[in-house]
């Protein structure tokens, strides 16, 4: 495919020429990340010398999010992101998504269409990678064509891109044709703006006015009339089975659902490695009902509400008589939360698409906000529904937890029946009071300050949040301005072949 459309250099142009953008940050991936020269230079030669662009790479996090904490450090007016996106809402940057345009075969994906529909008696409802959106309206022509009925009346429904890009205040904004098109509303007639919160709303159909049940996952979105239930039709998802395939999977467990591969052009039906990852969670929110401290990981600083839902989690926590301290890391691997022995379980705080953490080689389990719900509210059951946005989590869902019996707990990991630890109840003189991020950042700083002796504090912490954020390794190139005679020993000096005091 031409190389300026499928990055889109005319649009990005004008988006950032429109809105008289100074410094505009270019985020890739790394599998883009060598295309990120060609791609600033085809701006550069569009916008001339007035727009300064700052390529980014190597996220902090997922580089599915908009990298917000790296565009700050150059005071970027805007973000450019490039390749697979999660579609999370951002905090304080607006963003312009660049999905790519991967090859597809578009007749071949509607015969496919033509069989299941065929086969599966029933309607269909196709999901899709965002790389991928490109070919959806040439692939609604040519499946009409093939059933030669209209699109509205071929029992195929398609999905759509929410948006093309996000405001920090949570509204995504669309170039014309976005919403409910799937619906027959054209460029000219009203189109309503979509907006983050529950991933199924009740709304009015913009051509018809009826009332239906709007969806929205993995940046995308969709509608169906009220009455309607999303197992009474087969999904069909055109894609590799990636992170966005898999929330598919998840979410809507209890409907029909097939693949279209797009590279090999066949169909494939055969999902049991995806379902047993539902097993698995399942086993996760068990171990963790016996958890006495819980670490809630930071795994985003750029989704909006990541602070609000980081609050509600320590609130659920101290609800269920448990200790939690809040752990930012950046990515989280085995090696770094070794270092935390003392927490049992995990909480992982983080975009949709990131957040199923593969934590099968991890000391403790790691656990999402939605199954910490489940896990530390007595009484809960699991009904088979599963959430993967934590934005979907709303205060509610917390608050209205109580845990107020006293009777032990069967725990299935342990095979017999716990009591849990109670919350102390003396007037709150011994309750932990956890730190927010700024002011555990600051701590952490201020006792490296004061303890420059040794890597490991060695004084006294008055809390637990002191004491990890004293622990924390603070790098190897530590200045040691009075470095105290058991801070380090020298050692030998010279080649390994033969050191100067050697005899």
């Amino acid at each position: 495919m031409d190389f300026e459309s499928n990055y889109e250099i005319s649009r990005t142009a004008d988006f950032i020429r429109t809105r008289n953008f100074t410094k505009v940050a270019l985020q890739f991936p790394d599998e883009l990340l060598k295309e990120s020269t060609r791609v600033a230079k085809a701006l550069r030669n569009e916008l001339g010398k007035g727009v300064r662009l700052y390529v980014m790479a190597d996220a902090a996090y997922g580089s599915c999010c908009v990298d917000e904490i790296g565009a700050s450090h150059v005071d970027a007016d805007c973000v450019v992101h490039y390749g697979h996106a999660c579609m999370s809402p951002t905090s304080t940057l607006l963003a312009l998504f660049v999905f790519g345009k991967a090859s597809i075969d578009v007749n071949a994906c509607a015969k496919s269409l033509r069989h299941c529909l065929s086969t599966a008696n029933k309607p269909i409802l196709v999901l899709y990678g965002l790389e991928y959106a490109h070919a959806l309206e040439n692939l609604k022509t040519v499946v009409a064509e093939l059933l030669q009925l209209s699109v509205s009346n071929s029992g195929v429904h398609f999905a759509e891109v929410a948006c093309s890009s996000i405001n920090p205040s949570g509204d995504k904004m669309t170039d014309k044709k976005q919403l409910y098109s799937h619906n027959g509303v054209s460029d000219n007639e009203e189109v309503h703006k979509y907006e983050d919160g529950n991933t199924s709303l009740i709304s009015v159909n913009c051509n018809t006015l009826e009332p239906c049940t709007k969806y929205s996952l993995g940046g995308l979105i969709w509608t169906m009339p009220v009455g309607h239930k999303m197992e009474d039709y087969l999904l069909l998802w055109i894609g590799s089975e990636n992170p966005a395939f898999t929330n598919v999977v998840l979410t809507f467990n209890n409907c029909e659902i097939v693949r279209y591969d797009a590279e090999e052009s066949n169909l494939l039906k055969d999902f049991a490695d995806q379902r047993r990852i539902l097993k698995r969670r399942y086993y996760l929110v068990e171990k963790a009902k016996d958890a006495n401290i819980v670490g809630i990981l930071v795994g985003t600083l750029g989704v909006a509400g990541y602070l609000r839902i980081i609050q509600q989690m320590k609130e659920l926590i101290e609800g269920a008589g448990k200790k939690s301290y809040t752990l930012v890391m950046g990515r989280p691997n085995s090696a770094k939360l070794a270092n935390f022995l003392e927490c049992d379980v995990f909480v992982y705080v983080s975009c949709a698409q990131t957040a199923l953490l593969d934590s099968k080689e991890f000391l403790a389990p790691v656990i999402t906000p939605f199954e910490a719900v489940l896990a530390f509210s007595r009484g809960s059951k699991w009904t088979g529904e599963y959430v993967i946005n934590f934005q979907d989590l709303t205060a509610s869902t917390t608050s209205d937890v109580v845990n107020d019996t006293e009777e032990a707990r069967f725990s299935f990991i342990q095979g017999g029946y716990v009591e849990d630890i109670r919350p102390l109840e003396n007037g709150g003189e011994h309750k932990e009071t956890s730190l927010a991020l700024a002011e555990a950042t600051e701590k952490a700083l201020n006792l490296q300050n004061q303890c420059t002796d040794s890597v490991l504090f060695k004084g006294k912490a008055t809390s637990g949040a002191e004491f990890f954020a004293a622990r924390s390794f603070q790098g190897l190139n530590m200045q040691y301005e009075n470095p105290l005679p058991q801070s380090y020993v020298i050692g030998r000096t010279g080649r390994a072949s033969g050191y100067e005091d050697e005899k």
